[in-house]
């Protein structure tokens, strides 16, 4: 193909899954509207391959994304093989080789034969009792590495999954690889960019990043949700790409939800830490220039993605057993509700840590009180007045199972013994449950071969032993800003100046805002230190926090350490993943002068 001809060529791609458990709506919607050439897949969080080895352990057959075979591929696998449409997931979790046979089991039901490829190598548990020997350690706790673990796997890059594109699947599964993976595997292979083309493969990187959360692209989630409509029936994202690495965010006609570029930019800023160097296994993403233009009512187009070299590892998460968890819950009625279930969490802990040391058990590793409907994750920004319903909710950790069991039984009667107004929803005794504890930590590159098997051929890829550069470039903030003199300040929340999101990545939490306004970033800088966010989630956050320029956006990203309370499925907090601490964050009041404050 001509050079003329390969910069006009569109490649579109739709996004139909966020994660293990996205809504059956997804994959058919996008089939059926004739928009895409490329089906993919994200299944795999941290918390979702915790799960996924705590199943394979009761089931070895299992440890991959079942939802993938029984729901999406089965309403959809004809039409994907009658339109010539290609499938890339990430489906196969801890178990790629199990998630093909199950696909390759229901392709024959329906009488069809689509080439399945498997991109293995990222599981390295083999590889672990050398790793620990050699002082390899936690990169965030710095904690040695345990002596028995659940799962192992290196997030793998999108070379695997366009090898086997080049290879002829039409359909491809991956173990652990970074999210974006899936999209930018694609795009490589459609338009041949080489391992060195790194603007390029920034922006397929973050092409796959704005989908990889599904309708978080297309209004889910989104800071002004009042102006989303339909949310029943919201369209999953379609990405136009194009030859230079740029691409245009849209959706199916017909389907609700909202192509806003402002819901674009907070997907930019989903889970990333410092935008000059959001490291991947095939690029370093520079996201500071990002342009984000709003073309129409339904197209959104997002440019100027740069890259460099990756860096020589492969970051690896790991999972471990940790003992067992237990959460019980009450709801307490009436006045003076909140100190009611206070003290009902109390007296559950009191009592049952007096039947352990009665029974020889010893106590709780780590127990937990926390109330909703009383704004306790607010701290001390809860606003005050009396509480009229709470629910109180207790989580113990302890390395016996059978420990566990004496607490749950212990939770009921708190329903007869002690406040007045305590009841609880339908349903048994709580049940404890593994608790698993996620880890991360770098592997040399050269120490993990990968291959892709398809029709079975096994096939090597060469993956490049890049040594780049892991630090970002220096912060430039954005211009000084000065108050207007003599004019009054008026406090307005942060809502009114700023959209936000905010996720997690292990036990980091990150709160990405854009200015609604390019010119009231400088105010929103001004005002928005590290000193005041630290002092506003004193009550949450135990580590530095970070905060970095985006220009191309008028937006910054902060970067919160030991946020989460260990984060993931180690976290006993009602938001383990960070969710909230965004809408926490644009409740905070900001000084603005009164001519900005007359015109929100």
């Amino acid at each position: 193909m001509n050079d003329t001809k390969q910069a006009s060529r569109v490649v579109r791609i739709g996004g139909a899954s966020g994660f293990w458990g996205d809504s059956m709506v997804g994959a058919p919607q996008l089939v059926s509207s004739g928009l895409i050439d490329y089906l993919v897949f994200d299944y795999l969080a941290e918390t979702t391959m915790a799960i996924l080895a705590a199943t394979r352990a009761k089931k070895p057959e299992l440890g991959y994304a079942t939802d993938f075979v029984d729901t999406a591929m089965k309403q959809v696998l004809p039409q994907v093989m009658q339109r010539g449409i290609k499938v890339i997931a990430n489906a196969g979790g801890i178990n790629p080789r199990g998630c093909a046979a199950a696909l390759k089991a229901l392709a024959d039901t329906m009488g069809l034969a689509p080439r399945i490829a498997v991109v293995e190598g990222d599981d390295v548990s083999a590889q672990m009792a050398e790793l620990r020997a050699s002082g390899t350690h936690d990169m965030f706790t710095g904690e040695p590495l345990p002596a028995e673990v659940l799962s192992a796997n290196a997030y793998l890059g999108a070379l695997p999954v366009a090898r086997a594109l080049a290879a002829g699947a039409d359909i491809v599964i991956t173990g652990r690889c970074v999210d974006s993976a899936v999209t930018l595997g694609a795009l490589i292979h459609e338009f041949g960019w080489s391992a060195t083309d790194y603007d390029r493969l920034a922006g397929g990187s973050l092409a796959g990043h704005i989908i990889e959360c599904g309708c978080q692209a297309t209004g889910g989630l989104f800071t002004d949700w009042q102006q989303v409509p339909d949310w029943a029936h919201i369209g999953y994202p379609i990405i136009d790409c194009a030859a230079d690495g740029s691409f245009e965010v849209t959706k199916a006609p017909g389907t609700g939800g909202l192509i806003h570029r402002a819901c674009v930019a907070e997907q930019m800023l989903y889970e990333i830490g410092d935008p000059s160097a959001y490291l991947l296994p095939d690029v370093t993403c520079d996201f500071r220039e990002v342009r984000i233009e709003q073309l129409a009512d339904d197209r959104v187009r997002v440019s100027g993605a740069r890259g460099h070299a990756p860096t020589g590892s492969y970051k690896v998460s790991a999972t471990q057993l940790d003992g067992y968890r237990c959460a019980g819950m009450m709801v307490i009625v009436g006045i003076d509700a909140a100190a009611k279930a206070r003290r009902t969490g109390e007296a559950i802990i009191e009592r049952t840590r007096g039947i352990l040391a009665a029974s020889g058990l010893p106590d709780y590793t780590a127990a937990q009180i926390e109330l909703l409907g009383a704004e306790t994750l607010y701290g001390a920004n809860a606003r005050t007045g009396a509480t009229r319903e709470a629910m109180v909710r207790v989580v113990v950790d302890h390395p016996m199972k059978k420990a566990l069991d004496i607490f749950a039984r212990e939770i009921a009667p708190s329903g007869t013994s002690w406040s007045p107004g305590t009841t609880m929803p339908a349903g048994g005794r709580p049940s404890p449950s593994p608790l698993i504890k996620p880890l991360s930590f770098l592997l040399d590159k050269r120490r993990v071969p990968v291959s892709v098997g398809i029709d079975s051929q096994r096939l090597d890829v060469d993956i490049p032993a890049h040594g780049g550069e892991t630090a970002g470039a220096p912060v430039v903030p954005p211009a000084a800003w000065i108050d207007p003199a003599g004019e009054p300040l008026v406090d307005v929340p942060l809502a009114r100046l700023a959209w936000a999101r905010s996720g997690d990545k292990g036990n980091l939490s990150n709160i990405g805002l854009i200015a609604r306004r390019s010119e009231w970033l400088p105010l929103i800088w001004s005002r928005l230190t590290p000193d005041v966010v630290q002092r506003y989630f004193a009550h949450l956050v135990n580590g530095r926090i970070e905060r970095y320029h985006l220009p191309g956006i008028a937006g910054m990203n902060l970067v919160l350490h030991d946020a989460l309370a260990g984060g993931g499925p180690a976290s006993p907090r009602f938001d383990p993943l960070g969710k909230g601490m965004g809408q926490m964050l644009l409740d905070l009041a900001i000084a603005v002068p009164a001519s900005i404050a007359a015109r929100l």
